[in-house]
């Protein structure tokens, strides 16, 4: 890894905002080999330069894996991600997905879907036993109001989802944390954050359940954490 140096007071809070969300949802085991998924988005490459941070001083023991996933819509920006990824000498592997050449007429479900599926393909190439996403807790909160609006359910992303009977699991260290602090996070470290030009990046669900949550914390300012929150304090007996 590059030379340490003195960390801010905002990073410091941020990595134990993380490290509460490892410790609360029991993220770490010792000798998990966890691949962070690389998008070359803000939220993937703040999560692997603070994972790899904590990974300095945290107890246990286990290691990570930079793995980003070719979709066609990060492929002009891979020589930029490699450089960085090297320069910091980052365990990394490039991934080959057609995601967009093989269904021009695509959603945001069945794009996560097939990104999702690359990345399980990768954790077992690998030896991966644990996949970390950059999912913020933006994210979590928005996909809790979808799934209530457009799939009649109650459920989000769960900072430690369990997949194929524990043999995989999902965890998502930035559950507690804000969009707008992976953002400063990103700037103060000079993170070669790419902006990838995805067709459905303005006009979809997402997008709108964020205008409803900027709309009700303009009254609430905890509304998005309590969004949050709530997900562990289901009272069975109201529903």
């Amino acid at each position: 890894m590059s030379p340490q140096k003195k960390i801010s007071s905002f990073e410091f809070f941020l990595s134990k905002k993380v490290g509460k969300a490892i410790t609360d949802y029991h993220m770490l085991d010792a000798n998990d080999r966890i691949l962070v998924g690389v998008s070359g988005g803000k939220d993937s490459l703040s999560l692997l330069d603070i994972l790899s941070k904590r990974k300095r001083f945290v107890p246990v023991k286990h290691d990570l894996v930079a793995v980003l996933i070719d979709d066609g819509f990060v492929t002009r920006h891979l020589p930029k991600l490699k450089k960085y990824l090297k320069a910091n000498n980052y365990e990394y592997y490039i991934e080959r997905s057609d995601i967009k050449e093989k269904k021009k007429d695509f959603d945001c479900f069945w794009c996560s879907w097939n990104r999702r599926k690359a990345l399980f393909k990768a954790a077992e190439k690998h030896n991966c036993n644990k996949i970390a996403l950059g999912h913020n807790k933006d994210d979590v909160a928005q996909t809790f109001l979808m799934n209530i609006f457009f799939s009649s359910e109650i459920s989000t992303m769960s900072p430690n989802q369990e997949m194929f009977k524990g043999k995989m699991h999902i965890i998502r260290p930035l559950a507690y944390v804000d969009d707008k602090d992976m953002a400063r996070y990103a700037k103060l470290n000079k993170l070669p954050v790419c902006l990838i030009k995805c067709p459905n990046k303005t006009k979809n669900n997402r997008q709108l359940m964020k205008k409803i949550i900027k709309s009700v914390e303009r009254v609430f300012p905890d509304a998005k954490t309590n969004i949050v929150k709530s997900a562990r304090r289901i009272r069975e007996e109201y529903l």
